[in-house]
């Protein structure tokens, strides 16, 4: 029958908003092509379920099943339904209206006012549950004093009361007439937050709805090549539609353009073309590209509105060295680096990066497919980053072989963007072996070791310090001649991470001022504290270490110990019977063996001594047993 009590209402709406979620997710799934949802999504879906759906739902049932509960017979039932029917309409419009101004794309005003309606909806449910419970009381109370009429009212007079032996046409007016009172309350929060927070709304219907459309539509054509866009500016007349046709003329990398309206072409290929539209153009527009590093390297783009007076443009060229400014999903959001904890330890599933150096295989000739890969990974407890990674580890696999063996490598691109592969190990024209391949492709690289050392592998792709510091490195390892046995070969690979979002890419901005949030060995803060590198008194241990940067130098140093052999960039600065030192120095891009044996047992830690870096999670420990 047609739904006339508030119980029903709730209910109905609860399924709806399940309803609309997962359209919304089916379409989004649907149109990215991806079985991976978004979590921009998740963060704006969530509000939905858990108010809009799991709420009303609870509502709808305990507004039914606690009259039911309370029990007391027909007296008391009618008295603790009515209770509990009191202003229903209004409180299930107050929270529906409300969470689809809290959803919608609105002034921040009348988000906020959003929200509150939705929380007086939410909390005069339970105002009312207290309200019901006296209400069976006195009701019971009164049907046991055999002094009261059998027909009298068994609570206290009231609207609510009269309502609940109303006819049906007036039930439905007073239904009606209560939703219309919480769609007024909707309208005027809109009203209020527009009149009081004139900001436009996060997309460009905000200042696009002060602005009289012309028809007209202004057609632009922009060529994607070598970090910039061409043209980088363009003008456009006040209230014309805007057509962007993007042409990604780089042989190689991907680009996009997004516009800080909301609108984007998505991800272009190379030699690929996409589109990007404003329907009505009221205000200058800032657009980038959003691959990470490419905006910083100057792929900037800029829409300048035409027809208005001088004073009125909303932007200025400050604006686009700032993303802050320009990206709302960056502004305000501390993102992954907001959960930095090195006192935490990781869960009980957590394995470190395997640090022992394996022997070079026998042969001469060693094939190997390094995969450029996206993985979501974690890099300090609780934290996790979108690294592009070789084979998926961070750092990459650890090449290891002799002077004179030849390493064919094949490298294959899936990724959603170009990559490529530079070995110092090698000495080859860059031209071909170091080329940037797309998506899909793959790449013959071959070299001969000449050379003893350890030697960093990475993506040279611009901006290579992006590619670095997300995770595309490695190193090869080419044993001296004549290397003496140990009995513990490791080796430590120092980097920096520059935190974005919570299990999003590199921060590109930190990159560029060269500010890390965390320096790592082998790919994760701390690591070897909570799982140790082991040896025993009197053994020979041997620690390979190699700084791949991007930025940050290192000086290696164990503490408690004191190295009488070091190797440095292909020579030895001190052999055994020589003296001892205290520490390995390395640049960015350097790397070396010391080796050491320990005098007594305990628990020495190893740490860069630049120690701030030390203190960002370039630590560990070495276990010594007797």
């Amino acid at each position: 029958k047609h739904p006339t009590d508030v119980a029903t209402w709730s209910v109905l709406a609860g399924l709806c908003w399940f309803a609309g979620v997962v359209a919304f997710l089916a379409i989004d799934l649907f149109t990215a092509g991806s079985w991976e949802v978004s979590y921009e999504r998740l963060v704006w879906v969530t509000p939905a379920l858990a108010a809009g759906f799991a709420a009303q739902m609870l509502i709808g049932a305990m507004s039914y099943l606690l009259p039911v509960a309370l029990g007391g017979g027909p007296r008391v039932s009618r008295a603790t339904n009515a209770s509990m029917r009191r202003a229903g309409p209004l409180r299930v419009g107050l929270v529906n209206a409300g969470l689809a101004l809290a959803l919608l794309p609105t002034p921040p005003l009348v988000t906020s006012l959003g929200w509150v309606m939705v929380g007086l909806g939410l909390a005069a449910f339970l105002v009312l549950v207290i309200g019901t419970s006296r209400v069976a009381r006195r009701a019971k109370a009164a049907a046991a004093d055999p002094a009261t009429p059998a027909g009298a009212s068994a609570a206290r007079p009231n609207p609510v009361n009269s309502t609940a032996h109303s006819t049906v046409n007036s039930t439905g007016e007073r239904t009606r007439a209560s939703a219309v009172i919480g769609v007024a309350v909707a309208a005027l929060a809109v009203a209020v937050g527009v009149a009081a927070g004139p900001t436009p709304a996060s997309t460009e219907a905000g200042a696009a709805a002060m602005v009289m459309p012309t028809g007209s539509t202004t057609t632009i054509s922009v060529t994607a090549q070598g970090m910039r866009f061409s043209p980088e500016r363009v003008e456009v007349p006040v209230g014309n539609r805007l057509v962007i046709t993007v042409h990604n003329a780089d042989p190689t990398t991907t680009h996009d353009l997004v516009l800080e309206s909301g609108a984007s072409t998505g991800l272009i290929a190379p030699g690929a073309t996409g589109q990007a539209e404003v329907d009505v153009v009221a205000e200058d527009i800032q657009g980038w590209c959003s691959l990470p590093g490419h905006r910083q390297m100057g792929m900037v783009f800029q829409v300048v509105v035409t027809g208005v007076a001088p004073g009125d443009h909303q932007h200025d060229d400050e604006a686009m060295t700032d993303p802050a400014m320009t990206d709302p999903a960056r502004a305000g959001d501390a993102g992954a680096a907001g959960l930095i904890d090195l006192t935490r330890s990781p869960d009980d599933a957590f394995s470190a990066y395997p640090p022992r150096l394996a022997p070079a295989p026998s042969g001469t000739v060693h094939r190997l497919t390094l995969t450029a890969q996206e993985v979501v990974r974690e890099v300090a407890p609780g934290v996790t980053q979108l690294m592009w990674a070789y084979n998926g580890t961070v750092p990459g696999p650890i090449l290891h072989g002799r002077i004179g063996d030849r390493f064919e490598i094949t490298l294959r691109n899936d990724t959603t963007m170009g990559h490529s592969i530079d070995f110092h190990a090698g000495q080859v024209a860059p031209d071909e072996v170091m080329r940037t391949i797309p998506p899909g492709e793959t790449l013959e690289y071959a070299f001969t070791a000449d050379h003893a050392g350890i030697w960093m592998y990475h993506c040279s792709t611009m901006p290579m310090s992006v590619h670095i510091a997300n995770g595309m490195f490695g190193a090869v390892i080419i044993d001296p001649p004549a290397l003496e046995p140990v009995d513990r070969d490791y080796v430590l690979v120092q980097s920096e991470l520059y935190l974005g979002t919570q299990g999003g890419p590199v921060d590109a901005d930190k990159v560029v001022a060269e500010r890390p949030d965390l320096v790592v060995f082998n790919g994760y803060a701390n690591q070897y504290d909570h799982q140790p590198l082991a040896a025993k008194v009197g053994e020979r241990v041997r620690i390979w270490v190699l700084d791949v940067g991007p930025t940050r130098a290192t000086s290696f140093h164990i503490v408690g110990g004191q190295f009488d052999t070091v190797y440095a960039e292909g020579a030895y600065l001190l052999h055994p019977g020589d003296g001892a030192s205290q520490a390995l120095g390395l640049q960015a891009a350097q790397g070396g063996f010391v080796e050491l044996t320990f005098g007594e047992p305990g628990n020495y830690p190893f740490v860069s001594h630049v120690m701030v870096d030390a203190e960002r999670g370039a630590h560990g420990l070495i276990a010594v047993t007797g």
